[in-house]
């Protein structure tokens, strides 16, 4: 199965869906290669920085659960290389 390496960016909001966020990270772990967290405690968010070597749709839907949490945003970027 081809896979792209992409980097997904995620803002969580002081009322952001933690717990399902943390849940769907899990559920999506096979195909997570690391990620950052940086509380920012001066705006009261948190960004979270998630690099992922998976199949475009996987990358996508993920992206795709985590937009629909409450407080929650998200943005990926791909990379040219393919696997």
């Amino acid at each position: 199965m081809e896979t792209r390496v992409a980097v997904m960016s995620i803002i969580v909001g002081s009322k952001g869906d933690v717990e399902n966020l943390n849940r769907l990270l899990h559920e999506y772990a096979d195909y997570i290669i690391g990620r950052m967290g940086i509380p920012y405690r001066k705006r009261g968010i948190n960004i979270i920085s998630v690099v992922l070597d998976a199949p475009q749709d996987k990358t996508a839907a993920l992206a795709g659960r985590i937009g629909a949490l409450a407080d929650v945003s998200v943005k990926t970027a791909y990379s040219h290389v393919q696997g």
